[in-house]
């Protein structure tokens, strides 16, 4: 998983996106938010699948602006200026429409704070008082339409950990989606659930043990529903990002697969590594640099098959600043 990047020979791993992130002059004032992290890190690993709902709708370049205004759950979308204008079954019927017309995705990242796109903490106008948050139309139909898909808005990637969690997750679910491509067996499903151990015990041990007892029954139930059971567990446990206290666990438990086979040096030394991650004094690339190069040198099977030491390409440096 370190090398993956476009190719003709790699599976496209398709992202949609709020196309005013990519430099498009889609927004109302005819500008765009072109994020160059997105269009020129991201973008070297990635396909995108650009959408502006408001254009797509019919609002035209450049537009009267739009707000959120009613109750935070279900709120209106209406012109700034023109209250009367109200897109708010457009943007819905698009989002729902999108939801289930786009290609297959491995994620989706959106405009923060947009009345369409935003995913979260988007202003809804009261006819008194603060303004309360809400999500986006589109975006809320969006999410409805695909729950398993991850998703994030580009602001967001500035937080070193929510940024390694969304790419981590949309890396996760491709290999699942290429997993039932082939054809969901109960073998497989195994395998995907072994592979993938680490990983989710660095989100807590609790999916792990419960994403467990389902695969246990692969062999005695129908495989589609149960495969739909666990992958719906399996991204939500990954919703929730590791912490340093359970990738210090995941570390020390893969320190256990080498205490056969390194000199007591060399073991004082991981251990030191691992307890100054866990203190916060280096990031987690160090103790897992070191662990890949023991591994190396002594290698293990069930280690080897790990997606957890190499979740995604080193290149993107995700593991470098948490």
């Amino acid at each position: 998983m370190t090398n993956i990047k476009k190719s003709p020979e790699t599976p496209a791993i398709r992202i949609g996106i709020s196309a005013c992130l990519l430099g498009e002059k889609v927004r109302f004032d005819a500008n765009h938010k072109l994020d160059t992290y997105i269009r020129d890190t991201l973008g070297q690993y990635f396909d995108f699948v650009p959408v502006c709902p408001e254009v797509a709708i019919g609002l035209g370049v450049p537009r009267p602006t739009l707000r959120l205004v009613g109750d935070p759950a279900r709120p209106r979308a209406v012109g700034v200026l023109d209250p009367s204008r109200d897109v708010t079954a457009a943007l819905e019927d698009y989002g729902r429409r999108m939801a289930q017309e786009l290609p297959p995705l491995a994620g989706y990242l959106l405009k923060s704070k947009s009345p369409s796109c935003g995913m979260e903490r988007v202003k809804v106008y009261q006819d008194k008082g603060i303004p309360k948050l809400g999500r986006g139309l589109f975006a809320r139909e969006l999410m409805a339409g695909r729950p398993l898909l991850p998703v994030e808005e580009e602001g967001r990637l500035g937080d070193p950990v929510l940024r390694e969690n969304f790419i981590e997750r949309v890396f996760c679910y491709h290999r699942w989606q290429q997993m039932a491509a082939q054809g969901l067996t109960p073998a497989r499903l195994v395998e995907f659930h072994s592979r993938h151990k680490l990983v989710l015990m660095s989100h807590g041990a609790e999916y792990y043990r419960a994403l467990g007892r389902l695969v246990a029954a692969a062999g005695s139930t129908d495989i589609k529903a149960l495969a739909q059971e666990y992958i719906h567990g399996f991204m939500a446990a990954l919703a929730r990002p590791a912490t340093r206290k359970r990738h210090t666990n995941v570390l020390q438990h893969l320190m256990g697969y080498l205490k056969k086979q390194l000199d007591s040096a060399d073991k004082a030394e991981l251990l030191e590594i691992i307890e100054a991650y866990r203190l916060g004094e280096v990031p987690l690339i160090v103790p897992v640099t070191l662990l890949n190069h023991h591994f190396r040198r002594h290698p293990n099977d069930y280690v080897a098959q790990q997606v957890y030491l190499a979740p995604h390409p080193r290149e993107l440096m995700l593991r470098n600043h948490i």
